[in-house]
């Protein structure tokens, strides 16, 4: 049979996708992501199942035991990281896990594929002068409501990890299993001195950028204010 896996957020979202096509049950699934054979022998945590994924099309038995599903979706992901694209996360002096979780953030931030290593570069340089990543994809993970509109105060107080508003450095693990055009755009990240980015006015899908929080407040009041007009809280 056929196994799609298109975008995938939570660990759960993976179990309940595996389980309905899979003869194997949640139970069985839940067991091997908490494994620590298994956890070690793939270099992760249970924080970290999505990078052991890239969305495709896989075929199995319906039968197959988990971990021979996970040894073929792992082998697919271990090809995908060849020697050129380790090259270029070393050139960028980040792992692979690093590069899994700032592109599961810039696959939920965008679906403009043109805009990626834009969105990539601002997470990178954000991330290497100690500033808060402040990613709302991140806070929206945190509080489990992926149909947020506006984050509020309220949400990025929470204290999880994963709010990246409250807390430094890059969330324990990625946001959602990202596609390899995310990656891509991450090992791939523009060269400028972006820090900041918000929704253009328009709707469009695409961002304002800025690169001082002056710049950047001016952008934001223009989206705010189309939010207002459209009654969207």
């Amino acid at each position: 049979m056929k196994l799609v896996l298109n975008k995938l957020r939570t660990k759960n979202d993976i179990i309940r996708k595996l389980s309905s096509q899979l003869e194997p049950d949640s139970l069985a699934w839940s067991q091997l992501f908490t494994d620590a054979t298994f956890l070690a022998k793939n270099q992760i945590d249970s924080n970290q199942i999505q990078s052991l994924i890239l969305p495709n099309t896989y075929e199995f038995y319906w039968n197959v035991t988990p971990e021979k599903v996970l040894d073929r979706l792992t082998d697919y992901t271990n090809t995908f990281w060849n020697e050129e694209r380790n090259a270029k996360a070393a050139k960028l002096k980040l792992t692979r896990a690093q590069i899994i979780t700032i592109a599961s953030i810039v696959e939920e931030e965008t679906n403009k594929k043109n805009e990626k290593p834009t969105i990539a570069s601002v997470y990178i340089n954000r991330y290497r002068i100690g500033m808060n990543l402040g990613a709302d994809p991140t806070v929206k993970f945190a509080v489990g409501d992926f149909k947020l509109k506006r984050i509020l105060t309220v949400h990025t107080q929470i204290a999880s990890p994963y709010n990246t508003y409250k807390y430094v450095g890059l969330p324990p693990g990625p946001i959602c299993t990202p596609s390899e055009t995310s990656i891509d755009a991450v090992l791939h990240a523009a060269e400028t001195k972006y820090l900041f980015f918000c929704a253009k006015e328009d709707f469009s899908g695409y961002h304002n950028f800025a690169s001082t929080y002056a710049e950047h407040l001016v952008n934001a009041k223009k989206y705010q204010a189309a939010l207002n007009a459209r009654g969207i809280r």
